[in-house]
């Protein structure tokens, strides 16, 4: 009979010890996850420097842009960045407008 118990006591003292491997693998998961989400994150826009003090005011990164001869019906694209390089908010009152002067 004390057979019988210390088979039943090594069965269990074995189900007791499970191998490593899961919790390696689950922790060689989370550290590529961590490791894939600073890899692949996109570097945040540093702001720009404050070149305005006490109101907010607009800059672009093109002053002029030529786009030569344009065929009548030929469709253009441009594109360019506005930055606030003022210390304030910037808020639009009104829907911003974009004027194209022909010719200039």
């Amino acid at each position: 009979m004390s057979s019988v118990k210390n088979k039943k006591f090594q069965k269990t003292n074995r189900k007791q010890r499970s191998s490593p491997l899961p919790v390696f693998l689950a922790l060689g998961g989370l550290v590529l996850m961590i490791a894939a989400f600073f890899a692949l994150r996109q570097p945040s826009k540093t702001k720009a420097p404050i070149e305005v003090a006490g109101s907010p005011s607009l800059k672009v990164d093109k002053e002029k842009v030529d786009l030569g001869a344009v065929k009548l019906g030929q469709t253009v694209q441009v594109e360019f960045e506005l930055t606030n390089v003022g210390n304030e908010t910037l808020r639009f009152s009104k829907q911003p407008t974009i004027e194209v002067k022909e010719g200039c």
